[in-house]
């Protein structure tokens, strides 16, 4: 199993790298709705259809939609503007919903009674978590494109690595001293001290990248005086993070499945991969670009 883990995390790794430096614009617009359509595939196990031809038709209206969308947009894209009137709102709703989702984990089981059997709640929690993961990512990657195609690449890439490495964080420390549990009721296995330690990891991450990395986005943070700003959207950006991976599990553990696919050997779904920068993606776009 780990090493088919390794395998399995080597290859997206490679395939992520290859999509940021070497796809066009639209070309990364349309990998990035295949990633957020095989999604909607996985959440509507969720929604309780278990007929592979119903999950079937509520994916392939959600994949039409998607790709019509981004093909229609293709020459803004290509000139790095991403739907240029609907970032702003969208990425504000999705954090919005990420508080309100805070409150469903909270009081869960007991929200579960609110939303557990209405098709209407979920098909709007699927949006607000899936459609300004789109949004953010491409708004992330394609800042700055027409005068620097790189430059959204590292910021995007720092995003990546400052979800990531936090997870091992939370990971290692939670092995080492968790003893008091975040949300039993919701996933059992994550502790506060694992949450401290991805949260001490990410200031770390982000410390070490603001004073070393030569990337032209950090220069623009130094230059605007907005290093403390950062540094502290980053670690709230990892605290999203978590709830990011809660509410997934929350939704998982009332549907009764553990993985919310298996296209990734050893891994799981999709969702399980990009639980968490569902939330930190929108959340970190919403405040880098707009707020701080």
């Amino acid at each position: 199993m780990l090493k088919q883990r390794v395998i399995s995390a080597i290859v997206l790794i490679g395939i992520v790298f290859a999509a940021l430096f070497l796809f066009s614009p639209f070309a990364f617009a349309l990998a990035v709705a295949v990633v957020v359509a095989i999604g909607v595939w996985e959440w509507t196990q969720f929604m309780q259809f278990k007929m592979p031809i119903w999950r079937g038709i509520i994916t392939g209206i959600a994949a039409s939609f998607l790709f019509l969308w981004v093909y229609a947009e293709a020459d803004f894209l290509n000139a790095g503007r991403v739907f240029v009137d609907l970032a702003q709102p969208i990425l504000l709703s999705a954090v919005i919903w990420w508080f309100a989702a805070l409150i469903l984990v909270i009081s869960y089981p007991k929200s579960a009674a609110l939303w557990g059997k209405s098709l209407i709640l979920q098909f709007i929690f699927a949006f607000f978590t899936l459609v300004p993961f789109l949004i953010g990512i491409l708004s992330l990657r394609l800042d700055h494109y027409i005068t620097n195609p790189t430059y959204g690449v590292m910021q995007l890439l720092y995003v990546f690595i400052l979800i990531w490495g936090a997870d091992s964080g939370a990971y290692f420390a939670g092995r080492a001293f968790g003893k008091h549990k975040l949300a039993p009721k919701v996933s059992p296995g994550k502790t506060w001290q694992g949450v401290f330690g991805g949260l001490v990891t990410a200031g770390v991450i982000a410390y070490l990248f603001l004073q070393f990395a030569s990337v032209e986005f950090v220069q623009q943070i130094k230059l605007g005086g907005k290093l403390t700003s950062f540094l502290g959207l980053s670690v709230a950006t990892v605290a999203i993070s978590v709830l990011g991976d809660l509410t997934e599990s929350m939704f998982k553990r009332t549907s009764g499945i553990k993985d919310s696919g298996n296209i990734i050997p050893g891994h799981g779904g999709v969702l399980d991969r990009i639980d968490s920068l569902t939330a930190a993606v929108p959340f970190f776009a919403y405040f880098y670009f707009f707020v701080i």
